[in-house]
Order: structure tokens, then C-alpha cells, then sequence
């Protein structure tokens, strides 16, 4: 879980707390693109094969081209603490080119909605990750959390940071950015 490559100056990412035992991350930064261009990249579900750690062992059950919309579907399998765990997410709030959720339907958290935004910053796109999350198991979900989902959940946020940047700059990518 080691970063090799220095995060963005821009990126930032922050925890909170909230009631109920559910938790928050936001975590943002300012990519030098068009906001059209950044929402295209990651409404393209294929595209998290690239930003994801690959201790995760991501893998998305059918990785052809499907189109977004409201109510659309995706299962994937993640790895985690050695086992196999299936993930399916529901597309809700699918706003082109300024926002989209993912809500978790089935997976490993009690609740997980991972909201997307783009908006117009100077010098390109803001792009801000908000998660609202929820473990499962109450009494022991702030042990679990402080020991080892928020570190997780940091490696990689700062994982993607550093991938969507390279892939803003053209540093890689079927889609990567060109003419800058």
C-alpha cells in the first residue's frame, strides 16, 4: 500500500464522524480538464480497473462497455482481508456532466453511497468524492474502523489521486487526454 508517485498539490481528503455510527469521506481535486471530459472518464465503470489499488484484486463481472443511467446496475468482486466479497451498485442522482452516486445494494458495508462531482474550478475541474458510509456489526465498527477500514479507505483515495492525475496529464490510458 505504498504511494510512489508524490499526490497532487490539489488533492485533499478529510473524515468526519456523523450519527448513527455512519462515517464520511471527502476527498477532491482539481484535474486540468473539461468538466465533460473528467464526468466521461468516470461514468465508464470499466475505467476503475485503472484507479484501484491492485491489492483490491478488482474485478468487475461483466467488463464490456454497458451505458450509465439512473438505475443502472454493476456487480464487481473485491478482495478483502484475503476473501472474495461480491459488490453490486445502483447508479442514482446520474446528472451529466455534474454529478453521479453509486449506492451500494450488496456488498460488505451496512450502507455505502459514493457520491461523484464536477465543477468548474480554475485551471480545469474541481472533481470531489463524497462517501457516506456505514459498518456493519455496530459494536465493533469503530474498532474495525479505526484499525483498519479508515487506513484502507485513505490508501486508496490517495491511490486514485495519483492515477487520475497521470491519466489527466496523458500519462496513460486508452482515453487519456491528448492536445494539452
Amino acid at each position: 500500500m505504498t504511494q510512489t508517485r508524490r499526490l497532487p498539490d490539489t488533492f485533499q481528503i478529510a473524515f468526519a464522524r456523523l450519527d448513527g455510527g455512519a462515517r464520511r469521506l471527502i476527498a477532491s481535486q482539481v484535474l486540468s480538464l473539461p468538466r465533460e471530459k473528467a464526468f466521461g472518464f468516470f461514468e465508464d465503470p470499466r475505467n476503475l480497473f485503472d484507479i484501484t489499488p491492485p491489492w483490491l484484486d478488482f474485478r468487475m463481472q461483466d467488463p464490456r462497455r454497458h451505458p450509465v443511467f439512473e438505475g443502472a446496475e454493476f456487480d464487481y468482486t473485491i478482495r478483502w482481508l484475503g476473501l472474495r466479497i461480491p459488490w453490486r451498485s445502483r447508479i442514482e442522482d446520474y446528472r451529466p456532466p455534474e454529478q453521479f452516486a453509486d449506492l451500494q445494494v450488496r456488498g460488505p458495508y451496512q450502507y455505502w453511497r459514493h457520491l461523484h462531482r464536477f465543477t468548474d474550478d480554475t485551471g480545469g475541474t474541481r472533481m470531489e468524492d463524497e462517501v457516506t458510509y456505514r459498518l456493519p456489526f455496530a459494536t465493533l465498527s469503530a474498532l474495525v474502523h479505526r484499525c483498519i477500514v479508515r487506513r484502507q479507505l485513505y490508501h486508496i483515495f490517495t491511490y486514485r489521486a495519483v492515477r487520475i492525475d497521470g491519466w489527466a496529464r496523458g500519462e496513460w490510458g486508452p482515453q487519456a487526454p491528448s492536445g494539452k
